[in-house]
């Protein structure tokens, strides 16, 4: 696939904006991405200027039935529970309290779709995970969808929990839940994942790759959107989630 100039240079202002601590202000016309296409070559040619090697993805969708769409993740952006983290470091913060998945084996290329049930049938383990999310434009969260998805979909960080065995018979649509920020409970009035069960979204995420003639391998993070929405700390603090059935996973902001 040829990538059009546009999403080349979006991707270069992007890592530029990165690696100067700084956010991107208004965009020419011309660099706006124009479809799903635009986002997803902006993603990887990010990737390529950050020498990244993938080691996750994050999927999402804004409701039950809604599209499907997601980021790559590079290995340098995830991280153990309980590891600190300097604020200034995001020009902009949030956490979200989600579920990853990893599979356990690797799916090929082949032109037919993987059917949902060959997708859940590779699920082998699961976690908590808690989500930075960011931005490195200044209007954001007010900036075009598909301009959020070429910026990795927001993605400041992941701190993945350990992980546990799948268990299909786990509550994912209203897990029990606490979030605390600081010793504060902070879990909000309603709990939810927008997509739904967030095992709709697998393979999507897998087909993504397989029938573009790329491997989704085993063992990656994948993490599946928020249950708690986004929580914008106040001050530096120490945020852990609890979801029941799963360990804690625990970050600090100093």
């Amino acid at each position: 696939m040829t990538t059009r100039p546009a999403p080349l240079q979006l991707a270069h202002l992007i890592v530029d904006a990165q690696r100067d601590g700084r956010e991107l202000e208004q965009l020419a016309p011309e660099l706006m991405p124009k479809d799903f296409a635009d986002a997803y070559q902006t993603q990887q040619e990010i990737l390529r200027l950050l020498d990244a090697t993938v080691a996750g993805w994050k999927i999402g969708s804004k409701s039950p039935t809604g599209h499907i769409q997601g980021s790559p993740l590079p290995s340098e952006c995830l991280f153990a529970s309980s590891t600190h983290f300097d604020r200034a470091d995001f020009g902009k913060m949030g956490f979200e309290l989600e579920i990853a998945f990893r599979f356990g084996r690797d799916f090929l290329p082949r032109a037919q779709p993987y059917s949902p049930d060959e997708v859940l049938n590779g699920i082998e383990s699961m976690a908590s995970t808690v989500e930075i999310v960011t931005s490195h434009f200044a209007k954001w969260p007010n900036i075009e969808p598909l301009l959020q998805l070429s910026d990795m979909l927001n993605h400041g960080a992941l701190i993945v929990g350990e992980f546990v065995p799948f268990n299909p018979e786990f509550d994912f649509l209203k897990p029990a839940l606490k979030l605390t920020f600081d010793g504060q409970d902070i879990t909000p009035a309603t709990i939810g994942n927008p997509a739904g069960d967030p095992r709709r979204l697998l393979p999507w995420l897998v087909n993504h790759h397989t029938t573009q003639g790329s491997t989704l391998p085993a063992g990656l993070v994948i993490t599946t959107g928020t249950y708690t929405g986004v929580y914008n700390p106040p001050s530096a603090g120490r945020l852990v989630g609890q979801i029941e059935g799963l360990p804690t996973v625990a970050l600090t902001v100093s």
